[in-house]
């Protein structure tokens, strides 16, 4: 069975042009949304997944209406294919069931991953830049060198209580642990 997705962004918008297309296509059921793409909640999308079964196909006026992004477009139909259900596209001439829609898709797939590769190894190259340059990411330490000797010396005396210990430090029970752990195992931790 062919079952119909359609979405516009606006209220202003009318869903006439792709109802029109999804019926002429053949789709026996029809699920519409009034919402902006990139919102994750869509309600109408939600009982489109919910309503298709194995052999059933997906069928939507444009890439556009279903994904968010082009990850999601590709995770989306990625699970109806898991699922054993098709996908198809009327204005991309995309069809899922058939084999040439199959490579057109798994070429979208290799571009995003693309991408994604491309966005980590510009991060992981300015983070290095960052590093050489002498600058520290994430969280700042929570006592300084001096500070974690005063902490290993009062830990390593049984007669302070820790909670003593911590409020004279200003810390928590969670962050002089971690410090005592790391003295432990021979770590500077700062």
């Amino acid at each position: 069975m062919l079952i119909g997705y359609a979405r516009i962004s606006t209220q202003d918008q009318t869903l006439d042009l792709q109802m029109d297309a999804l019926e002429k296509a053949g789709c026996g059921k029809i699920f519409t949304d009034k919402v902006s793409g990139t919102k994750a909640e869509r309600k109408g999308l939600t009982e489109a997944l919910s309503h298709l079964r194995e052999g059933d196909t997906l069928v939507v006026w444009r890439l556009d209406r279903l994904g968010r992004s082009l990850r999601h477009l590709i995770d989306t139909v990625t699970e109806l294919h898991d699922r054993g259900v098709g996908f198809k596209s009327l204005q991309e001439n995309i069809d899922t069931t058939t084999s040439g829609g199959k490579l057109v898709f798994h070429i979208f797939g290799a571009l995003a991953e693309f991408e994604r590769e491309i966005i980590r190894e510009r991060t992981q190259a300015g983070l290095a830049s960052a590093r050489s340059r002498g600058k520290v990411g994430g969280r700042p330490k929570a006592l300084s060198a001096k500070q974690v000797q005063i902490l290993r010396n009062m830990a390593a005396d049984k007669s302070l209580a820790v909670a003593d210990i911590c409020k004279t430090l200003g810390i928590g029970r969670t962050t002089f642990y971690r410090y005592v752990k790391a003295g432990e195992n021979g770590e500077s931790n700062s």
